[in-house]
Formats: C-alpha cells, sequence, structure tokens
C-alpha cells in the first residue's frame, strides 16, 4: 500500500482470486481520499455480510486479502465504522475512487464495466425516484389548463423514456450477465402516465413484481430480493391505519411475495429470514406468527442457524406444540413451596398461562382470568399461572393483586426455568388451553380469542 502524502488520499491495492465460480486472478483497487486506517472486504446476502478477509493500512505497504470465498456477486468494502462501497464481482478487474467525505457522490469506477453500469443504475434510480415522484405532486395538484401542467406531464413522460431505454436497452448488452440481469430485476416501476396519482398504490400492489425473475438464485448474492421486498412492503404500509389493520395489510404482502419466491428454495428462505427479522424488530408480532405458521411450518423451511433465540423458540412451539399436541409435565413450586404437579389438577379444561409481573400485557390479562374463574356457576376450569419472575416479593405482590384464584406457582428462574424450555415461550403472556386429556386445544393470544371456548367450561 502507498500513501500519496501531497493529495492526502490512500491507495488500496487488492490482489485476490475468485473463489469455486471463477477461475482467473482479479485484481481490487481502491484509492479513498482522506483515509488510512482498517478495511474488510466481505461477501453481500441481502443484508447479511459474511467478512472474506480485512487490512490495516498503517504501513503504507501493498498487501493481498484472502484468495478464498469471494462469490460471484455483489461484495462490500467497509471502513470508517458505518461506510462501504459494494462492487460487482465478475471476474474482471475493478479500480474505484472516492472520497472518505462523500462516499457515494464522490466515487468513480475508472475500471470495470459491470460497475460503471451498477453505479449508473444507482444514480439513475436515485434521481429518477426523486424525480417522478414530484412530478407526480405537481401533476396532481395543477390545474389542467395551466401551461405548467402540461410541460410536467411532457418532462415525466421523457424521464420514464430515458429510465426505460436505460433498464431495457443500455444496461442489457450483455443480458445473460450478473449486473444486466440485476438492473432488469431491480427495475423501479414505471407507471402509466394517464393514471391518477389515487391508484398509483393499487397499480403497484398489482404490477411492481413483475420484472423480478424469483428463481434467479445466483442474485442472493446480493440486496436485489431484500431491496424490493422492503419496496413491496412499504406499498401497503399506511401510517395512518392501527396497528391491528396494518398487521393485516402486511399478511397479503406477505402472501404475494412468499408465494412468488417460493419457485425457488433459496430465494424463498432469504426473503422469509428477511421479513421475520424485519417484523420482529418493528413489533409485528401477529405477522410473524403468521408467516410461522402458514410458510415456516407449512413448507418445512430450515432457517439460517444464527436465527436469534426467541424467533427460533417461537418456530419450535408452532412446530412441536400443536393444536391436538400433549404438553409437556410441568412441576413448580407455589407461593409455600409446595409442588404443584400439572398431571394432578382435576378439571375438564386446563389453562396454562406463562406471564410475569413486569409485563403491560399480563396485567391486564391475569386479574380477567381471576374474574372468570371466580365467576364460575361449575368449576369447569382451572387456570395455571406459571410466572417467569426471578424475585418472589415482586410475584406474590402481582398475585396478591390480580390472580388469587388462579393456581400460581414459578421456580423464579425467568426466562432459564424448565417449564419456559419445555414450552418454548419466546412472549409474555402465552396461554396453551388443554383438556383432561392434556392434549392442546387452542392457544389462544388474547383473553377475547380465550372467550370463545366459554361453552367449554361455563
Amino acid at each position: 500500500m502507498k500513501i500519496n502524502h501531497n493529495k492526502n488520499f490512500l491507495f488500496i491495492s487488492l490482489a485476490l482470486f475468485l473463489s469455486s465460480y471463477l477461475c482467473w486472478a482479479q485484481t481490487l483497487e481502491v484509492e479513498i481520499e482522506g483515509y488510512s486506517s482498517n478495511i474488510y472486504l466481505s461477501n453481500l446476502a441481502g443484508e447479511k455480510t459474511s467478512l472474506i478477509d480485512s487490512a490495516n493500512s498503517k504501513d503504507g505497504s501493498k498487501f493481498s486479502l484472502s484468495k478464498n470465498n469471494l462469490h460471484s456477486g455483489i461484495c462490500r468494502i467497509s471502513f470508517d465504522k458505518n461506510k462501504w462501497i459494494d462492487f460487482i464481482n465478475d471476474g474482471k478487474n475493478v479500480s474505484i475512487s472516492t472520497d472518505i467525505k462523500n462516499v457515494f457522490d464522490s466515487l468513480r469506477i475508472i475500471e470495470s464495466e459491470s460497475n460503471k453500469l451498477f453505479y449508473s443504475f444507482l444514480r439513475l434510480n436515485r434521481q429518477y425516484k426523486t424525480k417522478t415522484e414530484l412530478l407526480n405532486l405537481i401533476i396532481s395538484r395543477f390545474p389542467k389548463d395551466d401551461p405548467y401542467y402540461n410541460l410536467s406531464r411532457q418532462r415525466l413522460n421523457e424521464l420514464q423514456n430515458e429510465y426505460l431505454e436505460f433498464v431495457n436497452i443500455t444496461s442489457q448488452k450483455e443480458p445473460a450477465s450478473f449486473i444486466a440481469r440485476y438492473i432488469r430485476y431491480a427495475q423501479l416501476p414505471v407507471i402509466d402516465i394517464n393514471l391518477t396519482v389515487e391508484k398509483h398504490v393499487d397499480y403497484l400492489k398489482s404490477n411492481a413484481l413483475n420484472h423480478i425473475n424469483f428463481n434467479d438464485a445466483l442474485l442472493i448474492n446480493s440486496d436485489l430480493f431484500t431491496n424490493k421486498t422492503i419496496e413491496y412492503l412499504s406499498y401497503y404500509g399506511n401510517p395512518q391505519f392501527p396497528k391491528e389493520m396494518l398487521e393485516k395489510e402486511f399478511m397479503k404482502s406477505v402472501d404475494t411475495l412468499l408465494n412468488k419466491a417460493k419457485v425457488n428454495q433459496l430465494v424463498y428462505q432469504q426473503i422469509t429470514e428477511y421479513m421475520i427479522d424485519g417484523f420482529k424488530r418493528f413489533g409485528f408480532d401477529q405477522v410473524l406468527d403468521y408467516i410461522v405458521e402458514n410458510y415456516v411450518i407449512k413448507d418445512d423451511l430450515c432457517l439460517d442457524e444464527k436465527t436469534e433465540g426467541m424467533i427460533k423458540r417461537r418456530i419450535d412451539q408452532a412446530r412441536i406444540l400443536k393444536i391436538g399436541s400433549s404438553v409437556p409435565e410441568i412441576t413448580l413450586p407455589d407461593i409455600n413451596g409446595k409442588q404443584i404437579d400439572l398431571n394432578k389438577i382435576r378439571a375438564g379444561k386446563i389453562l396454562i398461562v406463562f406471564y410475569a409481573s413486569w409485563c403491560p400485557h399480563c396485567k391486564e390479562l391475569l386479574p380477567q382470568l381471576d374474574t372468570l374463574v371466580k365467576n364460575q356457576t361449575e368449576k369447569k376450569l382451572e387456570v395455571l399461572a406459571v410466572s417467569l419472575d426471578t424475585k418472589k416479593d415482586e410475584w406474590i405482590n402481582f398475585i396478591t393483586a390480580n390472580c388469587r384464584s388462579l393456581i400460581n406457582v414459578s421456580d423464579l428462574k425467568g426466562w432459564n426455568s424448565k417449564s419456559a424450555d419445555d414450552y418454548f415461550i419466546y412472549a409474555t403472556p402465552s396461554m396453551f388451553l388443554i383438556d383432561s386429556d392434556r392434549k392442546i386445544i387452542s392457544k389462544p393470544t388474547t383473553f377475547d380469542e380465550l372467550r370463545k371456548y366459554q361453552l367449554l367450561f361455563e
């Protein structure tokens, strides 16, 4: 590596070989003006990166990164905390120059036709989206007899034609190449200029995925499928909807996306994992459960082994503790230390509820269950309330205030409780309604769902 002190830029020369996809040497040269520290080379797959090699430029000498495991597709050079450069790896030499102060706008592709197309496309997409959104806004608000209305329509039509020419002609000189396919599938939807703005969202819901080949598994080595997924989900994300309605809308988009993705198992798996992670992050539990029940379980999808613990529990619970399954035994002490055995509870129906005193929803549910049990004219239902608390005084205070009529048990080990593991508990409250044979009748998520079975115990 050689540092040019006059220009204050870092010149990094990376000599590496491609992996099993390719069999000849490729050089990767990067100039990052104003930067002289660590760099990291990774493969990219959706939002996931896998580190291939790293290097430090302190000594100013040339160096080589790992020759192995660099895939054909999009790869990433990361540096300076949250900055990175993505590039197409297709067996050709790559030379890139940029400035640490403005990585994207100052970036130049010195060598690599694929990457010239790649960055031309990224810039074109950004400009096209900004300009067409503004023009559509003007067209929707301006009087039709105003000269600026027709001028705006004319400019919008020109932008659409320019965009389509790049996507369908300029970028398609080698249609089988990775970059040509990437652009073809990643293109933004072009909406008929005569369609009113009010109808744009419906058009996008019906047509935005038309150009994507979900059977092209090599494109999982890029951000294509995850980018198109979040783009498509955004058409259903009306911020004015209450959460329950929003979740129902997202379920519709999930069905469209995953049923299209099913044509290829690898693509299907990547999009499913991406949506599971996203909906979990934003707290859309109903959508998450919908994906697990209707896709992961039904199609026996094998997700990434790094899937977060609570998501794995959710999936395992759905797979193992199905309706009609026998539940695991529970033997736990009550507040006096007496061992309570689930198998010895005599009742036509038993509701097992896992909860914690610090859980807001539990503070609503447990008093409702307490009232339900107390108001039975004939005792047909017992409730075994399993606390995931760790402090006895907090547990007892909660019982005293909310649920004295229930059978209250806990080993005060919190999430490390054996019963929590046996039942794959991933959230509180969690309920299992079982019959006298200890088989699951229902797994209600709310008190109202539980009340649907009231004839069984009233």
